[in-house]
């Protein structure tokens, strides 16, 4: 494993902005682009980027060496590791910041899996818990609870998706359905597939000495009505994982249990501004060197795996555009 000094911070990939592949969509960290239908794909195909953009406060911080890669590469491990619970979107990897996924009509509805009292977001069970709700998202917790302890059964708290730009609502299954953003069947298949798929997560991550923690995920419709998993599963950034030889202390401690740390930057940061007004200060790139490998630490514990850097190519651009030469359009 390379130490966070040997990170080549010259390798990095901020935007994957491409003229020949069409309809493009750049999101906070990803660059998409859409496919026309075609035989076997009638909705088309979707291209996305993982670029290394890292995002927090509504804004761009920096470029993080081999964040993209990483990304890509857990959800692959993930996927693969899952197929057999619920098909995903994945078509092909033509890179490994890339994957080529169906496009699909993605149900509007986020779904939140929680094994443990967890969160600090003023709308987390665990801070709604401490001020004293016990009724949340249509499950009831019991008295006694203490700080990130393992709830009874993992449930799911399943939010509205903001397309707009609006904020998330929480939800209950009784409101999916009484508000028709599901049908009462799709919202059991979806929440079956869901737990399934955390059980899965929360017994491989054990067998790495992880917890799993909680974690998001996103679902489509195909083109016959099929549920399918798209976006990412089990990565870094879309769940939480604690090291399980330091969860027992910390909770007899009522300490937080040890995590891998991808707030260092967030923290550099709001220790020296307000980053919802002022400008960013630069971040050193000791601090994107420790970032970096912060990444490459959780992808090697998560998938039991050497990360390998791609360094093929005169920049990770020139990469991703050989990579994707064939679907650029004529």
């Amino acid at each position: 494993m390379p130490a966070a000094s040997s990170v080549d911070l010259t390798r990095v990939l901020p935007a994957a902005r491409i003229p020949e592949l069409p309809h493009p969509y750049f999101g906070k960290v990803r660059d998409c682009y859409d496919l026309p239908p075609s035989d076997g794909f009638p909705m088309g195909r979707r291209i996305l980027i993982s670029s290394d953009r890292i995002s927090a406060f509504d804004r761009i911080l920096a470029a993080i060496p081999c964040k993209g890669q990483v990304l890509t590469q857990t959800a692959r491990y993930w996927f693969d590791a899952t197929r057999d619970l619920c098909d995903n979107h994945v078509v092909a990897y033509p890179d490994p910041n890339v994957v080529i996924g169906r496009r699909l009509t993605i149900l509007p509805v986020e779904v939140v899996v929680r094994g443990y009292l967890a969160g600090t977001t003023s709308t987390s069970i665990l801070t709604q818990y401490k001020a004293g709700a016990r009724e949340m998202y249509g499950h009831t917790l019991p008295d006694g609870l203490r700080d990130n302890e393992a709830l009874p059964q993992a449930i799911i708290t399943p939010t509205s998706k903001a397309f707009d730009g609006g904020h998330d609502e929480p939800l209950t299954a009784d409101e999916i359905v009484a508000q028709v953003l599901l049908t009462r069947a799709q919202w059991d298949e979806v929440s079956e597939k869901a737990l399934a798929l955390f059980a899965r997560g929360q017994k491989m991550a054990a067998e790495r000495g992880l917890i799993l923690v909680d974690t998001k995920y996103e679902f489509g419709l195909d083109e016959n009505g099929r549920i399918l998993l798209a976006d990412e599963i089990h990565t870094p950034d879309s769940s939480r994982y604690w090291i399980a030889s330091g969860y027992e202390a910390a909770l007899r401690d009522g300490t937080r249990p040890p995590s891998f740390d991808k707030d260092v930057i967030r923290s550099w940061v709001v220790s020296r501004c307000d980053p919802y007004r002022d400008p960013i200060p630069e971040i050193p790139a000791e601090m994107i060197a420790r970032t970096a490998q912060v990444y490459i630490d959780a992808y090697e514990a998560i998938t039991g795996q050497t990360f390998v850097p791609d360094t093929t190519g005169d920049t990770p651009l020139d990469r991703v555009r050989a990579n994707l030469a064939p679907w650029f359009t004529a």
